[in-house]
């Protein structure tokens, strides 16, 4: 049995997030002391875990709510898991390609040019009017 500061330690999760964990359903409630106190076991422990890396990922608590559930019934088809992970990774490659955009704006902005005082700077009147941007971002 661990408390939930031991319980933090060894997952990496702080204790805050535990509770919220708890009050949204990603963790079940644990067996509690007479004195009210949250006792833990290795399975809550495996299931943090399995949560933390899956926040790390990027997955939405919804998403992990989902990948959860599916992980209750081993004998379930997977296609349902690569869904939602085949979901994140189109989500990863979009912003991917907005961040692309904004490095190729930011670098065509921040161009060396002849002036050097800011009556005349690039990225202050780009930032000032948008209609000088070369691309949507």
């Amino acid at each position: 049995m661990m408390t939930i500061g031991r319980l933090s330690e060894q997952s990496g999760v702080k204790v805050p997030t535990i509770r919220y964990y708890e009050e949204t359903g990603l963790m079940p409630e644990p067996e509690r002391t007479e004195g009210n106190q949250r006792r833990y076991v290795q399975a809550h422990l495996d299931r943090l875990t399995f949560i933390r890396h899956a926040r790390e990922l990027g997955f939405s608590v919804d998403a992990v709510h989902e990948l959860l559930s599916l992980q209750a019934d081993p004998d379930a088809p997977c296609a349902a898991a690569d869904e939602i992970a085949e979901r994140r990774l189109d989500d990863i490659r979009f912003r991917i390609e907005k961040l692309k955009r904004l490095e190729q704006e930011l670098l065509r902005i921040t161009q060396p040019h002849d002036s050097e005082t800011v009556r005349d700077c690039n990225v202050l009147h780009a930032l000032s009017d948008h209609a000088l941007c070369e691309s949507e971002h």
